[in-house]
């Protein structure tokens, strides 16, 4: 399937109406997340966000969650990891950066019951503050 065309002109000659973001992945592997642990984080009122750039030259955007027994049973725990990957399919790509890794960690008590414009407010604020330190 070829990708539709950026005006109603049909002889060919437009580019193709495709935003040319990087992809995004999730994180899967325990080392992934171990060495985005050792590197930049940056804590927000709902959410710890970990930051780590992979200097592999690959530009895809991956993306981790994680929320441990501290939030609640498995129930609470898949509700914040749900609102989390709501959040980034919303607001992550205005400030991440190609080539990085992210993992989000969600809060006890803060990340199920937060406002979720402020979770995306949070997750824009910590990614500003990765990258302007980094």
């Amino acid at each position: 399937m070829t990708p539709p065309e950026a005006s109603l002109d049909t002889r060919g000659n437009t580019p193709p109406a495709v935003l040319s973001c990087p992809p995004v992945t999730v994180l899967r592997n325990r080392a992934d997340f171990l060495r985005a642990a050792r590197a930049l984080r940056r804590g927000t009122d709902g959410m710890l966000v970990q930051a780590r750039d992979r200097d592999d030259g690959d530009p895809t955007i991956r993306v981790g969650y994680t929320c441990s027994k501290k939030i609640g049973n498995a129930v609470a725990r898949n509700r914040a990891k749900r609102r989390l990957r709501a959040v980034v399919a919303e607001a992550l790509l205005p400030g991440a950066q190609p080539g990085w890794d992210y993992v989000l960690i969600g809060r006890p008590g803060v990340t199920i019951d937060r406002d979720f414009r402020a979770l995306k407010g949070d997750l824009a604020y910590a990614l500003r503050k990765i990258h302007a330190s980094g």
